[in-house]
């Protein structure tokens, strides 16, 4: 058995596998005796079939396995062997076709190949890198942020029209009057922002516990769901209540938010990990800062890629061989998606290609402790989202692990470290030009 590589171009090639009688010939007969202890021929005991028989009825089936088994494993192994960087899978040679397998036979079978171009991508180059101003104002978003995350709903005197008011509710007549055995709900609640008229919401503002205004839900909401919650009556009833109801105030809450004291800061970063205003803004501006990091590392990495692409955008592939292969491995692309999708698909090819000959050069590495440290962080801004700024460790831990467990996590969290290494590689070997913009002009560049 022989296997002969042709070098057809730079990134063309075919690999030619010879097999012959004696490379095929105990594996088959080996193949025939166990299939005869399987198979069940009429008129004879399973097991029992004269091999001639056998060999007459499943041959050439057994044949074609067999071979194809043994070119399979030759093929990859003078790849592995001869360390051939290679795009896709070898695809059989259109012109080069077995036209029938007979026992006994030497075989000649031709594969194309894509190799990988070889090419040098140069990380020194100069660099823009995008930190995001922490301004004043910045920082009193987030301050008010926190405050209205820790904030609550507290008795007010007067309604207003974010207001949550509670009262009895009861259905009118026509002339003014309680219906009789009408709709009446005793602990009502409804917010006069979420009225859609502005006539029906004038109505309730400024009213005091104890006050009463009428209003007509049907107007003030025009929503079937939002009237059946509040009447507490069916759907199908709601869809046809039309009547004036009178609303009674009993209590007015109004949200309010958090006063910038020891309770927030406590709330906020732990017990006493703050003190004063001061110390709360600087450890408002430190968490932006370190979330505006990453952020900052998003964007050098598109910049990168782009600048990556630039280098290698006179490298050529086996095009027309990866358009055959992705038609052949993927049943549902047709010829016109795959000419629409195929420069995008060779765009993320040299782009991941020049990010594994970064990691190579650099000996770079993802072990568990990377994995479980990207998870953790990952986590952390997970609960951060949530308004959770102090979750205790053995939470966090517990939460790792969960993630962990499942493979779509354990892979997202892979990735990330992978690529937190690969940026600080970046980081390491090119040269940049740091700007200072706004937090509106950095959120520009993803619009």
């Amino acid at each position: 058995m022989s296997v002969i590589q042709n070098n057809i171009d730079l990134v063309n090639a075919t690999l030619t596998v010879k097999v012959s009688k004696e490379d095929y010939s105990e594996k088959y007969d080996k193949a025939l005796k166990i299939a005869r202890k399987k198979i069940n021929v009429p008129g004879f005991r399973v097991g029992m079939a004269p091999m001639g028989m056998v060999k007459k009825m499943y041959g050439p089936t057994i044949l074609v396995d067999e071979i194809n088994k043994i070119v399979s494993e030759e093929l990859y192994n003078y790849i592995n062997e001869n360390k051939l960087n290679i795009l896709g899978e070898p695809l059989p040679n259109e012109n080069s076709k077995v036209d029938a397998f007979n026992e006994g036979d030497d075989f000649e079978f031709v594969f194309d190949i894509a190799l990988a171009p070889e090419f040098k991508v140069e990380w020194n180059g100069n660099l823009p890198y995008y930190n995001i101003d922490v301004d004043a104002a910045l920082i009193e978003k987030q301050v008010d942020a926190y405050r209205g995350r820790f904030g609550k709903y507290v008795p007010a005197e007067k309604v207003e029209e974010k207001d949550v008011i509670k009262g009895e509710l009861v259905e009118l007549n026509a002339d003014g009057s309680v219906k009789e055995g009408g709709v009446k709900v005793e602990k009502a609640i409804l917010s006069p922002g979420y009225m859609k008229e502005e006539d029906q919401k004038a109505l309730a503002l400024g009213k005091a516990v104890g006050e009463s205004f009428v209003f007509n839900p049907a107007k003030a909401f025009g929503n079937e769901n939002e009237i059946a919650s509040l009447l507490q009556i069916k759907k199908e009833e709601a869809k046809e209540f039309a009547a004036d109801c009178q609303f009674t105030v009993a209590e007015i809450t109004r949200f309010a938010h958090a006063e910038l004291d020891q309770e927030l800061f406590d709330a906020a970063f732990g017990k006493d990990a703050v003190k004063s205003a001061d110390e709360f803004r600087a450890k408002v501006k430190a968490g932006l800062e370190e979330q505006f990091s990453g952020d900052s590392d998003i964007k050098l990495s598109i910049d990168v890629r782009e600048y990556v692409l630039n280098q290698l955008k006179d490298v050529q592939f086996a095009d027309e061989f990866l358009k055959r292969w992705l038609k052949a491995t993927n049943k549902e692309m047709t010829e016109s998606s795959i000419e629409a999708e195929y420069p995008k698909m060779i765009e993320d090819l040299k782009w991941q290609m020049a990010k594994d000959q970064l990691l190579k050069e650099a000996e770079i590495k993802v072990d568990r402790a990377d994995i479980e440290a990207a998870a953790r962080s990952a986590a952390k801004m997970q609960f951060i989202q949530y308004g959770m700024l102090n979750v205790p460790e053995d939470i966090l831990d517990n939460y790792v692990t969960e993630m962990l467990k499942d493979k779509n996590g354990l892979r997202n969290a892979s990735d990330q470290a992978l690529n937190a290494k690969f940026i600080a590689a970046v980081k390491e070997r090119a040269t940049f030009d740091n700007k200072t913009v706004s937090f509106e002009e950095f959120n520009k560049f993803f619009q």
